[in-house]
């Protein structure tokens, strides 16, 4: 009975794997000190869910513009439609019907978004705004956009980053440790490494197998095989040590796994308005 229960509450959960469009790297930074070299173009998506709790989001993509100013060598290519407010009103949506926003962590590929959002609720690891306010020298180009964070702007003296209406009161985010569930059936896996409070995401459904998505603690199935993970990262032990997490995780749960920035494995995910649930 407590199953039939939970397959009944779950039924109503769907995920949405709003497409971003891509970037390039090259083949050394996406497998540290592994390769081969050469470009590697890889896709850019945030996650949607919508569940009786309400609708999250978790990520949201990168800006194009400040990627031609600050990181033109990564080639961006985005549509209107694969920017976050197109790529909700393609599913009806607008910012305003978010209600919580979840960044895994603060690189600029998953927080180019969060300008749209200050009504929402948000949430991220309770280190990561005060790293992106202090961040390493080797993470100045991944901590670059900081328009998420008034706070972070201002502390890395790059306040004209900030946009007309944010304030430090609707840039300000809930800190959670450890790992969290974010809504039944919803949870937040702690995973450092690649950033110092980077979280991926296990969600559950009603009628199908769960999806664990690594988020950047494993870029592509490959990083995740052989542990490999990209140079962009604060602590490579700990980095190797999420993957183990993860794959563990995943097979504890018998959890279905999708990648961050995997070409290969994205091309046959449900985008658009077609959904998991």
């Amino acid at each position: 009975m407590a199953g039939a229960q939970w397959e009944k509450e779950m039924s109503d959960t769907k995920v949405y794997l709003l497409d971003g469009g891509s970037l390039v790297l090259d083949g050394y930074h996406v497998f540290w000190n592994r390769g081969p070299g050469g470009e590697v173009r890889f896709p850019v998506y945030s996650i949607l869910i919508e569940h009786r709790e309400g609708r999250f989001l978790i990520d949201t993509g990168y800006d194009y513009d400040h990627v031609m100013k600050v990181l033109p060598f990564e080639k961006p290519q985005q549509t209107k439609d694969q920017t976050i407010p197109g790529a909700l009103k393609l599913l009806g949506l607008e910012p305003k019907d978010i209600g919580v926003v979840v960044n895994s962590h603060f690189h600029f590929d998953h927080c180019g978004g969060n300008k749209f959002f200050p009504h929402a609720k948000k949430i991220c690891h309770r280190l990561e705004v005060a790293q992106a306010a202090n961040c390493q020298p080797f993470e100045h180009l991944g901590y670059s956009d900081l328009t998420f964070s008034v706070e972070a702007a201002e502390a890395r003296g790059q306040g004209e980053q900030i946009r007309h209406g944010q304030t430090r009161a609707n840039t300000t985010f809930e800190g959670i440790d450890g790992d969290v569930e974010l809504a039944k059936g919803v949870k937040l896996i702690f995973t450092p490494g690649h950033s110092i409070g980077h979280y991926s995401l296990l969600v559950e459904f009603g009628t199908r197998r769960p999806i664990l998505f690594t988020i950047d603690a494993a870029y592509t199935q490959k990083s995740l095989e052989t542990l490999c993970q990209a140079s962009f990262h604060i602590d490579p032990v700990a980095g190797v040590a999420s993957m183990r997490k993860v794959r563990k995780l995943a097979e504890d749960h018998d959890a279905e796994l999708m990648y961050s920035h995997d070409m290969e494995n994205f091309l046959t995910y449900n985008t658009g308005t077609k959904f998991y649930g």
